[in-house]
């Protein structure tokens, strides 16, 4: 049984029909029915009990989306373990930067402090040359002043030196002499000694000072160039670490940025993820109420069922039932056909393009009221290409009426009708099936297939006249 919407059939129909080639209007009527009836098999069902409430393949669907955005979230959780690691990796080594730096400041404070101490140093030196220098001009300025004296005591002692004193006994004469300038010698020599001992002292002081004073900068020079060179170093290494640590906090803020980034997304997951499953138990609930609706539904439905064959089994059939008096498989041999008239092709012949007919043919009257052979409900009602109207009947138990070539239908897609319920009209025209294009008549003709689990099956079977015909022809 079976519930479709003409529109959506129709707009099949064409799109079905727009892709096959021209030769298609002169295919046999069975491959008419056999696209009609593969258009209803995947239509919905109507009161099966075994279609899938939608509830659950969307319930499914979430499910799947659920399962993705946790395996997401757990992605997204190892990703911000990671980025907490990489945060706290970063904040050592920048702290490590920090204490570096601190270091190398203690260290450049130190090394300016030894340059000011080295500077103070190389300035009482050069102080201290000074003054040595002063003294020593003295000194020169002293012995320039007595030089003439020293002079003469030199001449002197070169003259004793060059001449020595004569003897007082031997020469009574020169005792004078000699009395006066050892008088002379007496005076002076002791002086110019003191002088000349004082002179050298101060003039071996005064080199000592000098060199100790040339020693002390040559070392105050190294000191100095050490110390610039440690300066520079240690300059050097403080711009390096302070591009590190700038470097570092960066990156630092980076990490932080992006572990936010990874917090918020977690956070909206986790959302999701408890939305989700509150829709997927809100569709599980509707899917169960729906199973449990359709079990309820399928119960009262066979509840009527069973009434209505009881009731079939013992008086007519009810002109208002909703479903099938009989049960279509047991009614061969008792059904009339849809409309009176001459059957001209029958089920297996030639359709005139080397093909078997799938139904039949009957050769009617314009006019003619097409009756519903049997109950069922109307699965397709509408026009088909040059075939004329053509109405789908569903008769249960996976079968089916199939009747193209009408004119005027008085159905519509849905509707429950009962046997001998009008359907249609005939037209002027006969149908325009390859089968028909082959007959020598020109009345209107009405094509008949009854499908079987969407096989076609011989009609005859069905038909009331052909089984009391068969029976005449047996006797005779």
């Amino acid at each position: 049984m079976w519930s479709f919407r003409s529109e959506s059939v129709r707009s099949g129909l064409g799109r079905t029909l727009a892709a096959r080639p021209a030769p298609f209007d002169r295919a046999a009527p069975g491959l008419l029915s056999l696209v009609l009836v593969s258009l209803l098999l995947i239509g919905p069902a109507r009161a099966t009990g075994d279609v899938e409430p939608e509830s659950v393949g969307v319930a499914s669907d979430l499910e799947q989306q659920e399962q993705k955005n946790r395996l997401e979230l757990q992605a997204l959780a190892d990703q911000a373990a990671l980025a907490a690691k990489a945060l706290a990796a970063l904040e050592s080594d920048i702290a490590a930067l920090r204490a570096d730096q601190q270091e190398l400041d203690g260290k450049i404070a130190e090394a300016a402090q030894r340059r000011a101490s080295l500077d103070q140093k190389i300035t009482d030196g050069e102080r201290a040359m000074t003054d040595l220098s002063a003294r020593q001009d003295t000194v020169r300025r002293s012995l320039l002043s007595r030089r003439s004296v020293l002079a003469e005591v030199l001449a002197a002692l070169q003259r004793i030196g060059r001449d020595p004193p004569p003897a007082l006994l031997v020469s009574p004469e020169d005792a004078l002499s000699s009395v006066r300038s050892a008088i002379l010698l007496g005076a002076v020599v002791p002086e110019i000694r003191a002088e000349t001992e004082a002179l050298a002292a101060d003039l071996k002081e005064l080199a000592a000072l000098r060199q100790a004073i040339a020693e002390e900068r040559r070392s105050l020079a190294a000191a100095l160039e050490e110390n610039a060179a440690e300066e520079q170093r240690l300059a050097e290494l403080a711009s390096e670490k302070s591009a590190l640590q700038a470097e570092s906090q960066k990156r630092l803020e980076r990490e932080r940025t992006r572990a936010e980034a990874l917090s918020v997304r977690s956070s909206e997951l986790e959302s999701v993820i408890a939305t989700l499953a509150d829709e997927i138990a809100e569709l599980r609930q509707a899917a169960e109420d729906a199973r449990k609706a359709e079990e309820e539904r399928q119960r009262k439905l066979a509840e009527q069922l069973e009434r209505a064959r009881a009731f079939a089994a013992v008086a007519l059939p009810d002109k208002n039932r909703i479903m099938p008096a009989y049960v279509f498989s047991k009614l061969t041999g008792t059904l009339v056909r849809p409309v009176s008239g001459e059957t001209v092709r029958y089920f297996g012949a030639d359709d005139g393009t080397g093909h078997t007919l799938a139904g039949e043919v009957v050769a009617t009257e314009a006019g003619m009221t097409v009756h519903a052979p049997a109950d069922g409900w109307i699965a397709y009602a509408g026009p088909f290409r040059s075939y004329g109207e053509v109405v789908i009947l569903d008769t249960g138990e996976k079968h089916h009426v199939v009747l193209a070539g009408m004119e005027k239908i008085k159905v519509s897609s849905g509707q429950f009708v009962v046997a001998g319920e009008p359907l249609a009209t005939m037209g002027q025209t006969r149908f325009a099936g390859s089968a028909a294009l082959t007959l020598a008549s020109e009345r209107p003709t009405l094509y008949i297939e009854i499908r079987k689990d969407g096989q076609p099956v011989d009609p005859r079977t069905w038909w009331k006249d052909s089984m009391s015909s068969r029976k005449a022809r047996n006797d005779t």
